[in-house]
Order: structure tokens, then C-alpha cells, then sequence
């Protein structure tokens, strides 16, 4: 017991053999045969690749706004005057920290327009920010000349600003001809101390626009008329933390302000889970499109091994007047299909792994590399071949030998 039967061992080496055999007295056929799974294959794996990719890349632009930040504010009054107001404060943001764990930075933020003189005579129009120094962090935001105000500004009120690449390159030409430069706001003299862009452009979606000049919230007080903040963000140490501090950010603020205030809080974790359902639904329907390409391959096996089964008539009655049976007939068929949609599927697996590797090799990108997808596309191939393989073995297995024999 448990000792494989030498002559069962023995079959099926005849069976691979005589495969082979018939392989290479029809290369061409084979090969062309062969060449939809490769395509088939490699489309499949190439197609996860592709998909993988993507998805990366919104990730990685989402995450580039902040993954982990949370934003608050007012959206208005229900049931009560335009002239009530009961505005965010520093007092909420603070209550916030207090009371809400996980929180790894925060920042108040303000903001105003205001026109800038810009040399002979003419004025620019900018938007001006006033927010905290961690408000950087919470925005990854690239510094790329200079550098950004810290905690020693903020408290010293020092009169300092950081400045959008934009406008650093409209009103003198680079990033760092910017720097050490003077600003005048309302009058005031503002040292530019560095340039920054937002790490994944937004096109003007966020608070930030291209002319955009960000100063310490402390200084930013005495250029608003009230204590009024127009946003509050946040930013946990954990993302896996984002959802549920939203939720608790949001009742702390709540509890703070009349019943009939409404307030925002956000973030990006259910943008990041639309991006991931959105790759996930378009890597599904081209990967339905691959599958039409397997198919296509499938039926050439089976259209081919229909037309060697008619060719091979005469070979089929010699193999059964000597003693094979219907059953090793039908092996020997779906062997052969088989072992064209494998090497199809080997082929089609390599070059399919081969292009995302040379893209990464030649431009160091990391693009994302499934090799699950390579061995789901060898299985789809093999039962491909099983499929499209068991009519022509069946109809190979079911031909009366004497018949067969009589066949020129």
C-alpha cells in the first residue's frame, strides 16, 4: 500500500512522450495555438499590475493631503437669525486636545483677503492664512526654499510669512530670490521666510490657492476682527484612529455650542476607501476583459485539438486495436491541450512578471508586483485547458476502433 503502480507511472510517460512528440512534428500549429494563452495569460497578470498601480498612486495623492487629518468647522445656524453667531474658537481647539486622545498635532486657521503692492503702482490680490506652526505637518507640505515658521515665531509674533511657489515665482521670479524679501499687508512690513507647495496638487480644491500667504495664527489676530476660526485641524498619531476621533472630535465641539450650531468634521478615510472600491470595481472589469482573451485562446486549443483528433483517426484505431482504452485515448487528448495552455501559460506568466520588473529596473519606480496574479493565471490556464480540452478527447475516445482503422 501507498506504492505508485510502475505500469500507471508508466502511461503516463508514454502519454507526455507521445505529447511531445506530436508537438514538435507540428511546431507552427502548437505555437500559434500556444501564443492566446500567452497573450491571455500575460494580459491577466499585466492587468493586476496595472490595477495595483493605480490604486497606489490615488492612494498615495490622498494620503499626500494628509491621511490622518481631521478638519472642523461651522457650516451655519438652523432655526436662528444670520446675526447669532457662535463661531469655532481657540478655547474649542483646545478643549479638543484635552479631551480627545491620539491627537498628534493641531492647528487654528484663519483666513482673509487682502491686496499686497507689488511694485510700480500695482497691487496683488492674495489669500491670506493665519495657522499654527504644526499646520505644516498636518498638510505635508514641501518647504522648498527657506523654511516654515515654528513655535518660537508664533509666540515672539514675529511679523514672518511663508509664501506658495506660485506666487514666490510671480512676484520675483524663484523660489529663493523670494526669500528674506518684504512683504506689505495691511500695511505692515512681513519678512518672507521660505516657499512651500502643497505635497499633491488640489487645483484650488483645498484652502490653499495658488497665491496663497501663510503667517503665525498669533500674528494673523490682530488683522481679523473677532476670535472667530474659520477651520480647526487635527491630526492622529494612528490612522486606524482617524474614524473614531472624528466622532468623538465632533461631540466634544458640539457639546460647546448651542444645540442649533451645525458643524463639520471631517476627513479623508472614507476618500481613501472610495479610491480603494474604485480601484478594486475597474481591476475587476478589466480583469473580466482578460478572461475574454483566455476564453478566445481556450476555444483555438479546441478548435486545433478537433482538427488533430480528424487527422490523427487511423493513429486513434492502431492505439485501440493494441489495447488502449477509451480512457487513455481521452488522457492522451486532454494531455496534449493541457500542456499547450501551460506553456502558453509559463510563457505568458514571464513576460507578463517581465515588463513591470524592467519598468522598475530602467526608472526605479515601485510599481507593485502581484505574484499571486502569476499563479491565479497559471491555474486559469491549466483549467482552460481542461475545459476546452475535454471535447476533442471526449469525441477522440468515443471513435469505434474498426472504423477507425478503415479511415485513409
Amino acid at each position: 500500500m501507498g506504492i505508485p503502480h510502475p505500469q500507471r507511472k508508466l502511461v503516463l510517460s508514454e502519454i507526455v512522450g507521445v505529447a511531445l512528440d506530436t508537438f514538435r512534428l507540428n511546431k507552427v500549429r502548437f505555437a500559434l495555438t500556444a501564443l492566446g494563452m500567452v497573450i491571455g495569460t500575460a494580459s491577466l497578470i499585466l492587468v493586476v499590475t496595472i490595477g495595483l498601480t493605480g490604486k497606489q498612486y490615488v492612494i498615495g495623492q490622498i494620503q499626500g493631503i494628509g491621511a490622518n487629518m481631521i478638519y472642523a468647522f461651522r457650516e451655519g445656524q438652523a432655526g436662528e437669525s444670520s446675526g447669532v453667531q457662535d463661531d469655532l474658537t481657540v478655547s474649542d481647539m483646545r478643549a479638543v486636545e484635552q479631551e480627545v486622545n491620539g491627537i498628534a498635532a493641531v492647528s487654528p486657521m484663519v483666513q482673509l483677503r487682502a491686496r499686497i503692492p507689488v511694485g510700480n503702482g500695482k497691487e496683488q490680490d492674495v489669500l491670506i492664512l493665519g495657522v499654527g506652526p504644526q499646520y505644516r505637518d498636518i498638510r505635508s507640505l514641501d518647504v522648498l526654499a527657506g523654511r516654515f515658521f515654528d513655535d518660537a515665531d508664533s509666540q515672539a509674533r514675529s511679523k514672518v510669512v511663508a509664501i506658495t511657489e506660485h506666487l514666490a515665482q510671480h512676484l520675483f521670479g524663484s523660489q529663493d530670490g523670494a526669500v528674506g524679501q518684504t512683504l506689505k499687508i495691511t500695511g505692515l512690513p512681513f519678512k518672507i521666510i521660505g516657499t512651500f507647495k502643497e505635497r499633491v496638487e488640489t487645483f484650488g480644491q483645498s484652502e490653499l490657492a495658488a497665491d496663497t500667504v501663510v503667517m503665525p495664527y498669533t500674528v494673523s489676530r490682530y488683522l481679523v476682527p473677532s476670535d472667530a476660526l474659520d477651520q480647526i485641524f487635527f491630526s492622529m498619531a494612528d490612522i486606524n484612529e482617524v474614524p473614531a476621533a472624528t466622532a468623538r472630535i465632533k461631540a466634544v465641539i458640539q457639546s460647546r455650542h448651542r444645540r442649533e450650531s451645525v458643524y463639520r468634521v471631517e476627513n479623508l478615510a472614507q476618500l481613501i476607501t472610495v479610491a480603494n472600491r474604485t480601484a478594486n470595481a475597474l481591476t475587476v472589469v478589466l480583469l473580466l476583459v482578460s478572461a475574454v482573451t483566455l476564453i478566445v485562446g481556450g476555444i483555438g486549443i479546441m478548435n486545433i485539438m478537433l482538427a488533430t483528433v480528424t487527422s490523427r483517426i487511423h493513429e486513434i484505431g492502431i492505439r485501440k486495436a493494441v489495447g488502449a482504452t477509451a480512457a487513455d485515448i481521452r488522457l492522451q487528448f486532454l494531455a496534449e491541450a493541457m500542456l499547450i495552455s501551460i506553456a502558453g501559460g509559463l510563457v505568458g506568466s514571464v513576460v507578463g512578471l517581465s515588463v513591470p520588473y524592467s519598468v522598475r529596473f530602467l526608472t526605479h519606480h515601485r510599481i507593485p508586483i502581484s505574484g499571486l496574479s502569476a499563479v491565479i493565471a497559471l491555474l486559469v490556464s491549466s483549467l482552460v485547458g481542461i475545459v476546452f480540452g475535454t471535447v476533442p478527447a471526449t469525441r477522440a475516445s468515443q471513435m469505434d476502433p474498426i472504423e477507425s482503422l478503415r479511415h485513409e
